[in-house]
């Protein structure tokens, strides 16, 4: 008789990703709890940046995610980013985005943060907007150099360093709504 012993390791198994995304505006309710739960687990437990994620720009921002699913079902939000008009009458039609997040099974997937920022500053644009602007940590600037950001200012944010940086308005078209990115590249299908 054989005895054969199978050891199962945690670490030999890559997380699963699902093979389907949809980047939109949350509108449902799990939507925008898991959109708050996504910017929790990234600013406040793993950066340790913020104790609390909310602040009063929440109260007039507009949340967009990236959805994943299988089989046209979206069940998770592995993405988030957030918009918002300015109140500062200097600049007119001025916008924001910021707490732009990924989850940290779906990071190695760049186009999750490039279509976040796509549908973010494309959705303003279609609000009216004729300047955006986002409050990014220093490490990520040179990412947003590559999506057509200019870097206006250096700034200390709660001890960070971040940038004050500006899209090129012209180098994001309006978008039809909804945008799926499917399959998603590397997807593992379990």
């Amino acid at each position: 008789m054989n005895n054969l012993a199978f050891a199962l390791v945690d670490s030999t198994f890559e997380p699963f990703r699902a093979g389907e995304l949809v980047v939109k505006p949350a509108t449902e309710n799990w939507e925008k709890q898991a959109y708050f739960a996504l910017r929790r687990a990234v600013f406040s437990d793993e950066q340790q940046l913020l104790v609390h994620d909310k602040d009063s720009h929440d109260f007039q921002a507009i949340a967009i995610v990236a959805l994943a699913g299988n089989c046209g079902m979206a069940d998770q939000v592995v993405g988030a980013v957030r918009i918002y008009p300015s109140s500062e009458e200097a600049v007119p039609s001025l916008w924001f985005g910021g707490r732009l997040c990924v989850a940290q099974a779906y990071r190695r997937h760049s186009m999750i943060g490039k279509a976040l920022v796509n549908e973010a500053v494309s959705r303003a644009k279609e609000l009216g907007c004729e300047t955006f602007r986002a409050t990014v940590q220093a490490p990520n600037e040179s990412y947003f150099h590559g999506l057509h950001w200019r870097t206006l200012d250096r700034l200390d944010v709660l001890g960070q360093p971040h940038c004050l940086m500006q899209a090129d308005l012209a180098s994001y078209p309006l978008m039809p709504r909804q945008v799926s990115l499917q399959p998603l590249k590397g997807a593992r299908h379990g």
